[in-house]
Formats: C-alpha cells, sequence, structure tokens
C-alpha cells in the first residue's frame, strides 16, 4: 500500500517565500565557498562552462557585429572582495574566457548581477546606488554596459538551470 503525505506548502505560498526570505538574510554568504572553488577551478574548466552559454545567449548580437568595438578588449566580472570573478574578451567573433584582470572590472553582489541578467532594474540604477562598480578602463565598462542595456536578450537563473538539466 503506498502512502503519501498531503503537501505542506505550494510551491507559490507566502509561507515558504518568507521562509526563503528568513534563510536568505540568516544564511552565510556564499561568496567565500564561491572563492574557494574559483581559486581551484582551471581556466579550461571554466571556458568549457561558460563561453558556450554566452555565446549561444549573444549570438544574434554576435552575428549582427555589436561585439566588433570589444575586439581584443577584457572585462573582469567580479564579485565584491576580489573573487570569485571571470575575465572575458572578444576574439574572432566570439566571447572568450580568458585568465587574468582585465581592462575593465565590474564588481557588486551576486544579488546585484543576478538582477542585471535578469534585467529586474535598469542598469544605469545598479550603477547610481553603487551596487555595481566600474574600475580601471571606465569607458570600456561602461561601452559594454550600454551595449548590454541596448540588446535584447533574457537570461534567468531558472532557464539556465532548467536548460542544463534537459542537457544532462
Amino acid at each position: 500500500m503506498a502512502f503519501s503525505l498531503p503537501p505542506i506548502v505550494s510551491l507559490h505560498s507566502p509561507l515558504l517565500a518568507q521562509s526563503i526570505a528568513v534563510l536568505k538574510e540568516y544564511l552565510p554568504s556564499p561568496t567565500p565557498l564561491l572563492d574557494t572553488i574559483d581559486r581551484n577551478v582551471p581556466v579550461s574548466f571554466k571556458q568549457l562552462v561558460a563561453e558556450a552559454p554566452l555565446n549561444r545567449l549573444f549570438a544574434e548580437a554576435l552575428a549582427e557585429g555589436e561585439f566588433d568595438d570589444f575586439e581584443g578588449r577584457t572585462i573582469r566580472l567580479e564579485v565584491n572582495g576580489g573573487q570569485p570573478g571571470i575575465t572575458v574578451g572578444f576574439w574572432a567573433g566570439r566571447l572568450r574566457v580568458v585568465e587574468g584582470p582585465g581592462e575593465a572590472t565590474i564588481r557588486g553582489s551576486l544579488a546585484a548581477f543576478k538582477t542585471l541578467a535578469e534585467r529586474r532594474q535598469d542598469p544605469d540604477q545598479l550603477f547610481f546606488q553603487r551596487r555595481l562598480v566600474i574600475e580601471g578602463d571606465t569607458e570600456l565598462g561602461l561601452a559594454l554596459k550600454n551595449l548590454l542595456d541596448s540588446l535584447e536578450w533574457n537570461f534567468s537563473v531558472r532557464q539556465l538551470l532548467s536548460h542544463s538539466r534537459s542537457c544532462a
């Protein structure tokens, strides 16, 4: 005889949302763990994991030459504190993950990068509120921010996770 418990909480219940908010507030930051992982993962693995999704996400813009002004340039995206981070460059019509510092660095919290990627807030607001900061070649960083803001693209962590599961 099969026995199952009734569902206690639906996926869209206020109780679940409140529980997640409490966990986010009181759990330690994942940054130290990500820092440890980042320092021990070879750049070749980062390239394998990140390059194809980045080039798929921006395929139309790449094909239309929108990134051509960034040929040979590098930009580092970094979580507050210096690590973890990833340096991205553009060569021969493709976005590439490279090792080392970028000519410009965009730094912020994980939450700020997630907000930017999911386009839930105007990028200018994230910079004016200092949730994201550009260092180094600010002209290069602003040019990338303006390009990303002008493009039609859609990214969500849920979509990325579901796409990864369907490919596995």
